[in-house]
């Protein structure tokens, strides 16, 4: 797949899993998804190890921001100006759980939760652009919206990031970012034909991530889903690495995928993309994307 350089703003651009043991945590995903694993933090900083395919950033695992905090995977979302964004967020009815501060030479970032309470973060670039390394083997493709309120959930983010929503069918709906199907053909020109000879839908190409309900007791959350070339493979090496299988490998529409925890409690999700599987009912919890 090629390479990304950076972002434009209101794409999710980077993930990182905050650890109670971050060297464990690191050398549990460096096994999974052969990640080459770099602390990139000063000697007497909290680690910070990036993970990479090819020398390109995949995602991180540093610790957690409290101590005692769950382990958890976190989504950033790339922004103009975190300052901006938190304003946004506050006019919106969402939460600021950290300022915007900076970050060394890497950029200036902000905690912010919904208005139910769904936490994620925002990144305005400076050195670091967000991972360089998605939809392939071992790296991010997916970021999910997990929510009680769709109608709440859609006042909120399109008011912060100018998302629309692409429905997709009962349980499954898409975040679109109106523009960034352009975006994306003026860099990889035919994008938009390969999409539509798997049976993509319209407007597939402004997609930047997914939103589903919450299933039973669930709390809203934002989760993320790594490209994998065998669900199944996966899921058993998870296994034998301490992990645990959540929710077994099944066929959703576009996807082979199946729920997944670090053996630290971090959930995530690893999915194939399957597009024969473009016609089945359902909710995937993690699809392919651009």
């Amino acid at each position: 797949m090629p390479e990304r350089d950076g972002y434009i703003p209101g794409v999710p651009c980077w993930a990182d899993t905050g650890q109670a043991d971050p060297g464990a945590a690191a050398e549990f995903y460096g096994e999974l998804f052969g990640w080459e694993l770099e602390d990139v933090m000063p000697a007497g900083a909290g680690p910070y190890f990036v993970g990479r395919i090819r020398g390109g950033d995949v995602a991180a695992v540093t610790q957690p921001e409290q101590a005692g905090d769950p382990a958890a995977w976190r989504t950033y979302i790339r922004v103009e100006r975190a300052d901006d964004a938190a304003e946004r967020v506050r006019a919106a009815g969402g939460a600021i759980l950290a300022e915007p501060f900076d970050t060394g030479d890497a950029g200036r970032m902000a905690v912010f939760a919904d208005r139910e309470g769904a936490v994620f973060r925002v990144w305005e670039p400076k050195q670091h652009k967000g991972s360089a390394i998605v939809n392939e083997h071992g790296s991010i493709n997916f970021n999910t919206l997990h929510t009680r309120d769709m109608e709440s959930a859609r006042t909120f983010y399109r008011a912060v990031f100018g998302w629309d929503t692409l429905e997709l069918g009962p349980g499954m709906a898409m975040w679109t970012l109106p523009g960034y199907g352009d975006h994306l053909e003026a860099k990889t020109p035919g994008l938009r034909e390969q999409m539509a000879s798997v049976g993509a839908p319209p407007r597939f190409e402004d997609v930047v991530a997914s939103v589903v309900p919450c299933e039973g007791d669930e709390t809203p959350r934002w989760s993320v889903a790594f490209a994998v070339d065998d669900a199944d493979a996966i899921a058993q090496r998870t296994a034998e690495l301490g992990g645990q299988v959540t929710v077994a490998p099944f066929d959703g529409p576009w996807v082979r995928t199946t729920v997944l925890s670090d053996p630290q409690g971090a959930s995530f999700v690893a999915s194939k993309f399957v597009p024969e599987n473009k016609d089945l009912v359902g909710s995937a919890v993690g699809s392919q994307a651009a």
